[in-house]
């Protein structure tokens, strides 16, 4: 029997209009253009402003473009996952929202939180519901609008995250390509290194927690830095060992945006050139689970059909992974 893959076949993205520059953020805390690139690789941030609009209103520009492009009908999606940790509402879930928007009235979804994992996440599960043969037309979303829960006031945090993010449409292939192979992780001991202290049933809101500003990402960065550089350079290197795959054989990395040390670190346990490595955490800092999704749509141009493809991830709690992709399609 021949093997049904989930291929990619059409990706969106998008960032607010609203800035944030590195210069910007000299006014707001002790910190300088210098320290933050050199740490991070980070020259601005993108920030969603508008009064009233939120995550779902964010994945709904991304798709819409994409939709119209692919002339592919909303009513023919069958399912729409959304990985995101700043969704619109606790409840009703995101995904929800998002298909009321785009007029996808024939689908179901739900949300996944993978915090940066959660796009990759998204993907594996959007993946094997392809593979099931089930569902034809699967959309997986990947945003956060992280400027909700950082504090400004934070220079440890404020200089790292943007909001923004995008999406991609993943439909049955019997031709080899898409999705496969993936090797996801998980690690709940880190999450005193990397979470947001208050809001859940942990510690639901309070006068108390609002006033200890606990509603905001914390992070330690050190030792954040210290598990993704291990991680996620690790986890992208067995994918190609157990696929037989050589620095050769692989057309492109995209790996997280969150540092650009971790990135570079990540290459170089692959032994890829840099030209093979994808970066634009420059433009729009660390969107958590919009990063993958984003790279994907500013560097649609570059991928061919049948190029090996390597998205690799690691975020808060702790989380990471990797995927090997083959392309679908060329350039459009």
């Amino acid at each position: 029997m021949t093997r049904v893959t989930a291929a990619i076949t059409a990706v969106g993205g998008y960032v607010p209009e609203t800035v944030l520059t590195n210069q910007d953020l000299e006014k707001m805390v002790d910190t300088t253009d210098e320290w933050i690139t050199t740490r991070t690789g980070i020259k601005e941030r993108h920030i969603l402003r508008e009064p009233g609009k939120a995550t779902s209103d964010m994945a709904v520009r991304a798709i819409l473009p994409m939709l119209e492009k692919y002339n592919i009908d909303p009513l023919d999606i069958d399912v729409i996952i959304c990985g995101t940790i700043t969704g619109d509402f606790i409840f009703p879930a995101t995904a929800n929202l998002i298909g009321d928007k785009i007029g996808a009235k024939n689908a179901w979804g739900f949300d996944l939180a993978g915090a940066c994992s959660g796009f990759l996440y998204s993907l594996e599960t959007g993946c094997r519901f392809i593979e099931s043969g089930r569902y034809k037309k699967v959309l997986v979303c990947g945003l956060d609008k992280m400027s909700t829960i950082i504090d400004y006031t934070d220079r440890n945090t404020c200089i790292i995250f943007g909001d923004g993010g995008g999406c991609v449409l993943l439909e049955p292939n019997t031709e080899g390509y898409g999705m496969l192979d993936s090797s996801l992780h998980m690690d709940g001991s880190g999450k005193e290194f990397l979470f947001q202290k208050a809001g859940g049933s942990m510690n639901p809101p309070t006068l108390e927690t609002v006033t200890n500003r606990e509603h905001f990402v914390y992070q330690e960065g050190k030792t954040v830095f210290k598990f993704a550089v291990t991680n996620m350079a690790d986890v992208s290197y067995q994918m190609m060992e157990r696929n037989n795959l050589t620095s050769d054989d692989v057309n492109w990395l995209l790996a997280h945006q969150a540092n650009l040390r971790i990135i570079d670190a990540t290459a170089e346990r692959m032994n890829l050139d840099k030209e093979k490595v994808l970066v634009n955490i420059e433009r729009y800092g660390n969107t958590t689970a919009g990063t993958l999704p984003l790279l994907m749509f500013d560097f649609e141009k570059k991928f061919k059909k049948g190029d090996n493809i390597i998205l690799s991830t690691f975020g808060g709690g702790f989380t990471w992974g990797s995927m090997l992709l083959r392309w679908a399609y060329d350039p459009v």
